[in-house]
């Protein structure tokens, strides 16, 4: 009983002897401790990558968007822009007047005809066909009733051109008749004044392509599940770029101008594309 008594004093002795040294042996505080000069230093970089955070946050809220080519809550540029203005939509066709007879006997043409019907065509169906036709119906009517039969004949004549014109009237068409018309107007408006029908133009074909873009754009608004035609979407986009910066090497003050004229920002057809 004696000998227990001995081994519990001795390591009783043993763990207080120990504990002083255990703890001046203990470096904890000492590892977490750091100088003031370092603690500026990380609040500073801190605050320097929060900066970088939100400057690339606001880049990215103001970046042009690469399908339309303009800023955020900046619509204004594509509404005056010559390209937007050239085109027609389906509610100004419906809008527009329809073919009708003034009280002077004069057939009033809608502005826009089907396509096919150009200024040639127009001249010909319109006044060329229908004074030879009226010509032909008096000649050949007794002399006594030439001219009964020449303002009855020009009744008739007006009266089939009032027919024709509202068949061939643009509201008639379908989507690929205006895609048509719309198409003709922007080659007739980005051609040299030298040379009215230059598919090849580069601010030509920059234009046709714009106007391609924003229909598919305005499809997938609607069909957000078509994946064929946001593929073609982000090849037209990529295809625009490259006719653009082709133009931008050849000629930088066409380029300036024909992005204007298309409502595009530089940012939007130059750099690393994401559609």
């Amino acid at each position: 009983m004696l000998r227990s008594r001995f081994s519990q004093c001795s390591r009783i002795v043993a763990s207080t002897s120990a504990a002083p040294l255990t703890a001046c042996l203990h470096t904890s505080a000492a590892l977490q401790a750091t100088s003031a000069r370092r603690r500026k230093q990380v609040v500073a970089e801190k605050k320097i990558a929060e900066r970088r955070i939100e400057k690339q946050r606001l880049e990215e809220l103001n970046r042009p968007h690469v399908v339309l080519g303009s800023r955020p809550g900046d619509d204004a540029k594509w509404s005056n822009c010559d390209l937007a203005k050239v085109l027609i939509s389906e509610e100004q066709i419906s809008s527009a007047p329809k073919p009708t007879v003034d009280p002077s006997g004069q057939l009033l043409l809608p502005e826009i005809l089907n396509f096919g019907v150009g200024a040639t065509e127009k001249e010909m169906l319109f006044e060329t066909l229908p004074t030879l036709s009226a010509e032909f119906k008096t000649e050949r009517a007794p002399v006594y009733k030439m001219q009964e039969e020449a303002v009855k004949a020009e009744a008739q004549e007006l009266h089939k051109a009032s027919t024709l014109a509202t068949l061939l009237d643009l509201r008639n068409a379908n989507a690929g008749g205006i895609a048509f018309a719309n198409r003709q107007r922007i080659v007739a408006a980005f051609s040299e004044p030298g040379k009215p029908n230059d598919t090849g133009r580069p601010e030509v074909q920059a234009a046709l392509v714009t106007y391609t873009i924003r229909k598919l754009w305005d499809h997938l608004s609607r069909m957000k599940k078509d994946v064929a035609s946001r593929r073609n979407l982000r090849r037209l986009v990529h295809q625009r770029a490259k006719i653009l910066k082709y133009l931008k090497r050849i000629d930088r003050d066409r380029y300036e101008n024909v992005l204007q004229r298309l409502g595009l920002e530089p940012e939007s057809v130059e750099g690393e594309l994401v559609v």
